[in-house]
C-alpha cells in the first residue's frame, strides 16, 4: 500500500495567496511613495510603510477571506520577526561607547519612563494595557517597528489589530510632525550641533525622520542623531523583553499568555555583536558591507510585506471606532520623552 508524502510545497500552498497579496501591497506603496512627495513639492513625504497600511486597509473587505488569511498571518507572525532579527546589523557597539554615560544613562531613563507612562496613560483613559505598551516601547524606541515587536510579546485582545495599525500610523505621522518641528526647537533652545543631535535622535521616533531632521541642521548633528538613534533601535531588545514579561506577570491574561522565546531579539542581538566585529575589519569590508547592505534591504522589504498584510488584516470600521483617546495616549508619550530629553540636556549643559 503506498504511503502519502507530503512535498515542501504543499505546506506552502495555503500560505501563497496572502502573501502575494501582501507582496503586490508592499511594491505598490514603493512606487506610490516618490509620487505623493512629487505631489507635495518634494519636500514632505509619507512613507512608503504608512502609504502600505492605509492601501492595506482599502483592500481589507477583497482580503478579508479563508483565502487570504493564513499568508497574511504568516506576514504579520513570522515574517514579521525575521525582518527585525536583521535590523541589528544596523548597530555598531562602538558608536553606541562614544555617545558616552551621561548621555547612554538620559536616553535609557527616558526610555524607561516613556514606557511606563504608556502604561500609565492606558488605564488612566480606560484602554488595554496592550495598547499603552505599543504606544510606549514605540514612542520609546523605533516607532512602527517597535509596535510590531512588541505586538509579538502582547496577549491577543480584542482590537488589538486596529490598535497595532493606529499606533504605526500615529508614530509616523507624530515623526514627520517632528522633524519639522523640533530642529526650530533646538535653534530657539540655542542648543549646540552635538546636542541638537542628541535631542533629534533621542525624541523622534523613526530612523528616516531623525536623518531628514539632522541633515536639515548640519552634518555634525546629523552623525550624532543617527548615533542615539541606533542606541534606542539597539534597546529594542530589552525593551520587548521587559515589556513581554510584565504584561504576563500583571494578571488578567496571564494564564494564557507567555513571554515567547525571543529568536528573533537574539538574532537581533547576535548580529549586532557581529556587526560591531566585522565593522573593525578592513580587509572584510569589500565581502561584508555589500552583504549588509543586501541583508538590511531584506529587512526592509520584509517589514514593509509585514505592515501591509496588518493593514490587509485591519477593518477601517475598527479604526475609526478608536477614538480620541488613542490620540491622546500617543500623543502623551510623545511629550514625555521631548520633555525629558530636552530638559536633561539643558541641565547637562
Amino acid at each position: 500500500m503506498p504511503v502519502a508524502t507530503t512535498s515542501p510545497l504543499s505546506a506552502w500552498r495555503p500560505l501563497l495567496d496572502g502573501i502575494a497579496l501582501s507582496v503586490v501591497v508592499a511594491v505598490a506603496s514603493v512606487l506610490v511613495e516618490p509620487l505623493l512627495k512629487a505631489a507635495a513639492g518634494g519636500r514632505v513625504g509619507v512613507p512608503a510603510v504608512v502609504i502600505a497600511l492605509v492601501i492595506g486597509m482599502l483592500l481589507h473587505p477583497l482580503a478579508n477571506t479563508v483565502r487570504f488569511e493564513p499568508g497574511m498571518t504568516f506576514c504579520v507572525k513570522k515574517l514579521l520577526r525575521w525582518a527585525i532579527g536583521l535590523l541589528g546589523l544596523r548597530v555598531a557597539l562602538g558608536d553606541i561607547i562614544a555617545l558616552g554615560l551621561s548621555t547612554a544613562l538620559l536616553i535609557i531613563a527616558s526610555m524607561i519612563v516613556t514606557v511606563i507612562c504608556g502604561f500609565l496613560l492606558a488605564r488612566w483613559l480606560g484602554r488595554e494595557a496592550g495598547v499603552g505598551a505599543l504606544a510606549g516601547v514605540a514612542t520609546a524606541v523605533c516607532g512602527a517597528s517597535a509596535a510590531l515587536a512588541t505586538a509579538t510579546v502582547v496577549p491577543d485582545y480584542r482590537g488589538k489589530a486596529a490598535d497595532v495599525a493606529f499606533t504605526v500610523i500615529a508614530m509616523n505621522a507624530f515623526a514627520t510632525l517632528a522633524m519639522l518641528a523640533y530642529p526650530l526647537i533646538c535653534a530657539w533652545l540655542d542648543l549646540s550641533p552635538m546636542q541638537t543631535g542628541i535631542m533629534l535622535g533621542a525624541t523622534i521616533h523613526d530612523v528616516a525622520q531623525v536623518v531628514g531632521a539632522g541633515q536639515a541642521v548640519s552634518d555634525e548633528a546629523a552623525n550624532a542623531a543617527i548615533i542615539v538613534k541606533l542606541f534606542r533601535v539597539f534597546m529594542l531588545l530589552p525593551a520587548v523583553l521587559a515589556v513581554g514579561w510584565w504584561m504576563v506577570r500583571e494578571g488578567g491574561h496571564a494564564e494564557h499568555a507567555k513571554v515567547p522565546v525571543p529568536v528573533f531579539a537574539i538574532v537581533f542581538l547576535g548580529l549586532c555583536l557581529l556587526n560591531s566585529l566585522l565593522t573593525t575589519q578592513p580587509a572584510l569590508a569589500s565581502v561584508y558591507l555589500p552583504l549588509r547592505d543586501a541583508l538590511l534591504e531584506v529587512s526592509r522589504w520584509g517589514l514593509l510585506i509585514a505592515i501591509a498584510a496588518l493593514g490587509l488584516g485591519t477593518s477601517m470600521a475598527a479604526m475609526a471606532r478608536l477614538g480620541w483617546r488613542h490620540l491622546v495616549l500617543v500623543t502623551g508619550t510623545s511629550l514625555v520623552i521631548l520633555v525629558i530629553v530636552t530638559g536633561g540636556l539643558l541641565a547637562l549643559g
